[in-house]
């Protein structure tokens, strides 16, 4: 709580059953965590913070390429299907009052065992060009899903999925509007939001780096009460995006500022 006002100040049981994870792993290919725009924004908040040597390394494993248009690859393969295996990787299943080790886990992986494999893959090095870059680009796009809350399932909605509701009066569903409406209903660029989100303050961005991928989780779960506070009609427009424009900037925010410390620890 202390974080998100200080940003707000700065910037303005155990087991998972297997229906949940076939019904999750179904929606997972339409379920495009934080959009195109929130993607490229992490990906360019995380290069505003790399060090010299860090940028310069991966400039050379991505060809030239940004973050920013490196962050929706992931989502771009799921029409490829080479890459079938990976769509459970952009989720997981944390069903209130359990933690992540309390849980049983996907057998085709999932969000958090994929984030920590490709850090110590991507540390330990001896990959080939085409690896390596792969892997990058999915570490990128995954740091960013793990912020947007709803990737964090609670195993009964399919992470919003099948809650049904009006965004703006059109149909939509309640992962979607987090994935891109709440963002796309402000209709900045992504530099733009960048700029929008982005923070100098060097104590706090010590402090998010300092923190565990399961950390990052468990943050996206304690804001479940907020995010599935919805009125009666489930009808959502400008009200809610005043309660929750604050908490978005805040996840890309800190999804950005801890990428480019992975970033660091690795390349730089």
């Amino acid at each position: 709580m202390h974080d998100f006002l200080f940003f707000t100040a700065l910037k303005g049981k155990t087991m998972i059953k297997k229906v949940t994870l076939i019904l999750f792993a179904f929606v997972s290919l339409q379920a495009f965590g934080w959009g195109i725009t929130g993607h490229r924004t992490v990906g360019h908040v995380a290069e505003k913070h790399l060090s010299k040597r860090a940028k310069k390394n991966i400039e050379k494993i991505l060809g030239g390429e940004s973050l920013a248009v490196a962050s929706n690859w992931m989502d771009d393969i799921k029409s490829d299907n080479a890459y079938d295996h990976t769509h459970d990787w952009h989720w997981v299943t944390i069903p209130d009052g359990l933690t992540y080790e309390e849980t049983e886990k996907n057998p085709n992986g999932d969000i958090i065992q994929t984030i920590e494999r490709l850090i110590e893959e991507l540390k330990k090095g001896g990959l080939t060009k085409k690896d390596e870059a792969e892997r990058l680009k999915m570490l990128i796009h995954l740091v960013g899903d793990l912020h947007q809350p709803l990737h964090i399932g609670k195993g009964d909605d399919m992470g919003g999925n099948a809650v049904k509701l009006k965004w703006f009066w059109d149909s939509s569903n309640l992962h979607r509007v987090w994935d891109s409406g709440l963002i796309d209903s402000q209709q900045y660029s992504y530099t733009e939001l960048a700029d929008v989100v982005d923070l100098t303050e060097k104590e706090l961005i010590k402090k998010w780096q300092s923190t565990s991928v399961r950390d990052w989780a468990y943050e996206s779960m304690a804001l479940r009460n907020q995010i599935y506070d919805l009125p009666e009609d489930m009808n959502l427009n400008y009200e809610y995006r005043y309660k929750n424009w604050a908490t978005v900037q805040l996840r890309l925010a800190q999804a950005g500022v801890r990428l480019a410390g992975i970033l660091n620890e690795i390349y730089g």
